[in-house]
């Protein structure tokens, strides 16, 4: 199997009666391993609800989703999730808080030091391993946020707008740290976004979705080759997919 995941007729209703009502409508996709797959879309369009029934931390209304050839029942080991928050354990150290899902998994922390000591090293945090959250700013917090989500080498890394907190330098900083990392630990990744830019800078395709019953309106690729410089933004090819995706967006929600 090539795929990493398949979503077949994936509905989600929440609520029964007539306080029901439908936040995705058959979503039907699939992607190959290896693939950098973002969800764009506006606030309340479904694309978290897409990306925590894929997590198995909510459960689907109609349909199924496979995940590396297995249907998503619960949640995974095989799968590290980031939030918007980083949801960093305040009394821990930067290094425990990495090393907390390895105590969850009932595995031996020893055997995971020295790749928490990697990890951090890796996206610039070396000296701070020792430090507890209080003394991180937020875009270092989210850095052990992603570290933690790597920690135990899952397949496919979730990220639920990561970065939508964070000033628009430093936004910047992490879509390229992200970029640079993914290079080194090849993932499958699924990533919400707002942000245009981010998703034609980060992935290999974007999936747009529309108004609510959201539906996928655009399957764009990106072909941009890796790794990938921070000019590309400035390209005419770049600002084209841009413009490709806005326009998709705009008309998605201006039907009734």
């Amino acid at each position: 199997m090539t795929e990493f995941v398949v979503f077949e007729s994936v509905s989600k209703v929440y609520g029964s009666g007539d306080k029901s009502f439908q936040a995705v409508e058959n979503a039907d996709f699939s992607a190959r391993k290896g693939q950098f797959l973002s969800l764009l879309g506006p606030s309340g369009c479904g694309k978290s609800t897409l990306l925590m029934m894929m997590a198995g931390l909510e459960p689907i209304t109609r349909g199924r989703i496979m995940l590396s050839g297995d249907e998503v029942r619960k949640p995974r080991r095989d799968t590290g999730i980031v939030f918007q928050d980083p949801t960093l354990l305040p009394w821990k150290t930067v290094i425990e808080n990495i090393l907390f899902p390895i105590e969850i998994f009932g595995l031996n922390k020893a055997d995971y030091v020295q790749r928490a000591e990697d990890l951090v090293a890796l996206v610039g945090l070396a000296g701070f391993a020792h430090k507890k959250p209080h003394e991180l700013s937020g875009g270092m917090r989210q850095r052990v946020a992603i570290c933690r989500a790597l920690i135990h080498d899952p397949d496919t890394l979730l990220m639920d707008e990561p970065f939508s907190a964070l000033d628009a330098i430093t936004r910047d900083e992490m879509n390229q740290l992200l970029s640079d990392l993914l290079e080194r630990y090849e993932k499958n990744v699924m990533f919400v976004t707002h942000s245009i830019r981010e998703a034609v800078f980060l992935s290999d395709r974007v999936l747009v979705m529309g108004c609510r019953p959201s539906k996928i309106v655009l399957d764009l690729p990106i072909d941009f080759p890796r790794p990938r410089p921070k000019d590309l933004e400035d390209s005419p090819a770049f600002i084209g997919a841009c413009r490709v995706l806005r326009k998709s967006i705009e008309m998605a929600h201006a039907q009734p």
